[in-house]
């Protein structure tokens, strides 16, 4: 009989799989493509090997293109340095590393060969020596350690063992533990824009917008799995793609200057705190400057439009809706931007592309003197549409020095949108109250001019959330707001201090049957804890005092502190109802006393005074009573003016157990949680879905 286990394996091709690197400031990671991505990869280095020409394959959602013979990924839609690619079929993981880490490409060639020859003849406790000293030996096909040599060696150490702590090496992806992202669905649904608040970074990790948005697209694609199953298996959904839009880094670049002029009159003292309060806290205050805050608009709109047109050009079958995410400063932004849009046949009809006005490529280099540089464009084919999403970066490779670069860009920049779309608008429903310009008797005050009165006159008839400016130096800077490219369904404010700047501006109530001239469904989302957000409700509904919306837990019910301290407020109800109702049988029971038990009638005091005594204290217990059990009972519905279609605008999420115990200490960081909550994943596409008509489903518990 043949022994079985003593014939060995066959040798089987390594299957490879396809990983791409990512540096930190103290650490580098290797991390897999998806399935999918991978096998686009592995296809296409074929044809590279084949006709030797490169090949550019889009991964990711077609956020990254990967040039497959040159080994690099590419950002689409933002400036990020090109990372590292590599085709891996063997690891290594040392004593210190959590994860495997893939060799090298041709180390793992080396590799599989002496496997190769290892499994087909048989033969192992093959040692292998490369020139760079590592030493690698194949035990047994489940056994294969590498020494690392450590400096100079001892004439005496003769084995491997002897020269370092040996690291593990396996062969393919299947043999390490490593999760393989599932791929992304090829359609997409809907398009969201998310502008981020004051500094380059948005949450306490000091993360850059692009990696927080990263991890809100990956929060939203487990949420589609769980709560919209069905509805993916059945092929009726995609997904949603969510784009990040930077302004910081323009704002804050060589274009501006600003950051070289603020540095030359900063303190030296407390530097590290002064450079946060430069790099942060100045975003406010540039907003409400003259020339500043006419560059972050302008930033934010070329840099939506920008990224639109990409993603129009990169999904050419895309015909869902888009809708627009601010936090903190930047939902501020949005607002004013959404409120000085045209709508109609005033506006720029949604499906027609910005483009620069009727100049050529000629005229615009002659008008800024850079004519010599013609030629450097042309031959690349850039015509004004393509120079219109050039970036820094791109004309710099073309050897096209800082200073015409800047010129260029700036140029395109300020004229992205043709001049008659560069408007002010007036928002008949946020409209500063006209202040009193005279005494009771009609007559001007003393001490006021004509012009003064004038710019009263004029002020009360101003939008709060437009821009004015007078001589005098009072009021607001005058900017002009372009036109974005499309026309949003949806206005979702994280953290946002909306309510608070309209009401320094002047506004004290919203019209309620205002809305955006192109947006329609407004949502002021924010945590209970955090400093820089206001509510917006209370500005439209002024009467009554409305609570906000509850965001329900993503896991379908209240986190159990609030339910707690929920079941405790509803067990202080009962005492105090089972109190009244004690309160009320005992009065009942003392007035069917007979007449002798009751004390006697003072002199000139009557039965009809006493009857009227009696029935005011049994009035007040059932009132009493009847009050608390109103509060027992939910509010109707209330309709929330037009800014949100009728419907609730501010929505808090639930707290977490220990930020409950010390809101001040979480107070931070509850301005920047928004990133990381499924919560509000959650509701972003659950407004989506529901205007697509697709099903909830609630996870099983």
């Amino acid at each position: 009989m043949l022994d079985m286990e003593s014939v060995p394996a066959p040798y089987r091709e390594v299957q490879p799989h396809w990983f791409y690197c990512r540096r930190a400031e103290e650490s580098t990671s290797w991390l897999p493509f998806s399935r999918e991505d991978s096998e686009k990869l592995e296809n296409a280095w074929t044809t590279v090997n084949e006709k030797k020409e490169e090949v550019v394959i889009a991964v990711e959602g077609e956020r990254y293109d990967v040039h497959v013979k040159g080994r690099k990924r590419y950002a689409v839609y933002w400036e990020q340095a090109p990372t590292e690619v590599r085709r891996c079929t063997w690891f290594y993981k040392g004593d210190k590393d959590t994860r495997f880490l893939p060799y090298p490409e041709d180390f793992s060639q080396r590799l599989e060969e002496a496997y190769m020859i290892a499994v087909t003849l048989d033969e192992w406790k093959t040692k292998l020596e490369f020139p760079t000293g590592e030493t690698v030996i194949l035990h047994n096909p489940k056994l294969i350690m590498q020494y690392q040599p450590i400096g100079l060696q001892d004439e005496w150490v003769s084995s491997p063992s002897e020269q370092t702590r040996p690291q593990t090496v396996k062969r393919a992806v299947e043999n390490i533990s490593v999760e393989i992202p599932d791929g992304e669905p090829d359609k997409v649904d809907h398009l969201v824009f998310m502008v981020h608040g004051i500094g380059p970074a948005c949450d306490l990790r000091f993360r850059s917008i692009i990696q927080c948005v990263n991890d809100f697209r990956s929060a939203s694609l487990s949420l589609l799995a769980s709560h919209y199953k069905r509805a993916q298996q059945d092929g009726g959904i995609g997904r949603v793609e969510f784009l990040p839009v930077n302004w910081h880094s323009a704002l804050h670049g060589d274009a501006t200057g600003v950051d070289e002029d603020i540095q030359r009159i900063t303190l030296p003292s407390i530097s590290r705190l002064r450079h946060f309060t430069n790099d942060t806290l100045l975003d406010l205050f540039f907003y409400n400057s003259p020339t500043y805050c006419q560059t972050i608009v302008d930033t934010v709109a070329s840099e939506i439009n920008k990224l639109h047109t990409l993603f129009k050009q990169r999904h050419p079958e895309f015909n869902g809706a888009i809708s627009v995410v601010g936090h903190s400063l930047g939902s501020l932004i949005l607002f004013d931007l959404l409120t000085n849009q045209r709508n109609g046949s005033d506006g720029v009809p949604s499906d027609e592309p910005f483009r620069l006005n009727s100049a050529t490529l000629e005229q615009i280099l002659t008008r800024l003197g850079l004519q010599q540089y013609l030629d450097t464009l042309q031959a690349e084919n850039l015509d004004l549409e393509s120079l219109a999403l050039c970036q820094d970066s791109d004309l710099k490779d073309l050897g096209i020095p800082l200073g015409p670069r800047k010129k260029i860009l700036n140029y395109v920049k300020r004229k992205w949108l043709p001049e008659d779309c560069r408007t002010v608008r007036l928002a008949p429903g946020l409209q500063v109250p006209p202040p009193e310009t005279s005494d009771p008797d009609g007559n001007q005050p003393s001490g006021l001019t004509m012009q003064q009165s004038q710019f009263h006159r004029a002020q009360s008839i101003t939008s709060a959330v437009d821009y004015e400016y007078f001589d005098m130096g009072i009021g607001q800077v005058s900017i002009d707001y372009p036109q974005l490219a499309f026309h949003p369904q949806t206005f979702f404010a994280f953290g946002s201090p909306i309510g608070m700047f309209l009401t320094v501006r002047g506004l004290k109530h919203i019209d309620p049957n205002y809305t955006f001239p192109t947006c329609k469904s407004f949502y002021n989302i924010y945590h209970p804890y955090d400093p820089v957000a206001y509510r917006i409700e209370p500005m439209i509904v002024t009467e009554t005092d409305l609570e906000p919306m509850l965001i329900p837990h993503h896991k379908g019910r209240k986190r159990m502190h609030l339910e707690l301290k929920d079941s405790l407020t509803r067990m202080s109800m009962d005492l105090k109802n089972n109190v009244l109702g004690s309160l009320r049988t005992a009065w009942q029971s003392l007035a069917r006393l007979p007449v002798a038990a009751l004390p006697p009638v003072e002199e000139g005091e009557n039965t009809t005074q006493r009857d009227l005594q009696e029935t005011h204290v049994a009035a007040v217990c059932e009132e009493a009573e009847s009050s608390s059990s109103t509060e027992q009972t939910e509010q109707p519905e209330i309709k929330v003016g037009m800014l949100n279609g009728g419907r609730r605008i501010d929505f808090v999420l639930q707290e977490k157990p220990i930020e409950s115990f010390n809101e001040y200490l979480f107070a931070i960081q509850s301005h920047l949680c928004y990133w990381e909550s499924e919560d509000t994943a959650l509701l972003l596409l659950k407004e989506i879905y529901d205007k697509q008509g697709v099903a909830f489903e609630q996870p099983q518990q």
